[in-house]
């Protein structure tokens, strides 16, 4: 399959996508709670959503889009072309702070991520990777990862898994918070994902992401040289939420093996 065009219509759509979300501040958002009071969603979510798969829909009939927002298909397997799309992610913050949310984009032939995209709309940043042909940030390609250890590591990590919690031990990740160099955390798993494929942090885990948080994230770490794995070392599915961390090799298998421990 030849991936350029795809690639650069990709592009095309997140770039005129980046512009309808800033235009939104001048207009109207509407704020609207899913699963809890803290799981939010905006108009402006589903109507980027929407924009999205009515395009790739009538220029790839035979795609399929799984969509955050549930307008896309009912993905059961990843046989064929997948795209993985979150329209926000990091809803929270372009509700409250106005900045620090992407545009995430993975595409995926048969569970393979080809082309990953994500999308900082208010920095203007584009991230990007096709699969073998390394990661670029603005067209400027990202250095491989150097191997660090905990010690000299930044980790992007949130503060609710060092207090007690129902997924994992949380003695082992206060330790880790004690021993590495520092933590970050800024509430979009995109955002952190390509600060990890930047070298900006050294690590990032979540106890539950979904497969639109991480796809295209993926593709553009990969690329530069991390391993993205389940908290149990597995690969993901793809087809529901997971666990998730994502570091340079070394780091990661440390990581694994003295500092994660899943609750039964």
């Amino acid at each position: 399959m030849n991936w350029g065009p795809i690639d650069r219509y990709a592009k095309s759509l997140i770039k005129e996508a980046g512009h309808h979300i800033r235009h939104s501040f001048f207009t109207g958002i509407e704020v609207s709670a899913k699963s809890s009071e803290n799981d939010l969603v905006t108009n402006i979510d589903k109507e980027i959503e929407q924009f999205f798969i009515r395009r790739i829909r009538q220029n790839f009939p035979d795609h399929r889009v799984m969509g955050e927002e549930g307008f896309g298909d009912t993905v059961e397997t990843l046989e064929g072309v997948v795209w993985f799309l979150d329209p926000i992610d990091g809803t929270m913050n372009f509700i409250h702070q106005k900045r620090n949310f992407a545009i995430s984009l993975g595409i995926y032939l048969d569970g393979v991520g080809v082309l990953g995209y994500v999308y900082d709309v208010m920095a203007g940043d584009l991230y990007s990777a096709e699969k073998g042909e390394g990661a670029y940030l603005n067209d400027i390609r990202l250095l491989p990862l150097k191997e660090t250890a905990v010690e000299e590591s930044v980790i992007g990590v949130n503060a609710s898994w060092v207090a007690p919690n129902r997924y994992a031990e949380h003695e082992p990740m206060i330790e880790l918070v004690n021993r590495c160099r520092g933590t970050r955390s800024y509430g979009s798993a995109a955002l952190e994902l390509t600060h990890v494929a930047a070298g900006r942090i050294d690590a990032y885990l979540s106890m539950r992401l979904s497969p639109w948080d991480v796809a295209g994230g993926m593709v553009i770490a990969n690329e530069v040289g991390a391993v993205a794995t389940t908290m149990d070392g597995s690969a993901l599915s793809l087809l529901g939420q997971e666990t998730f961390v994502v570091a340079n090799p070394g780091l990661h298998r440390q990581l694994l093996g003295e500092f994660i421990r899943l609750k039964k």
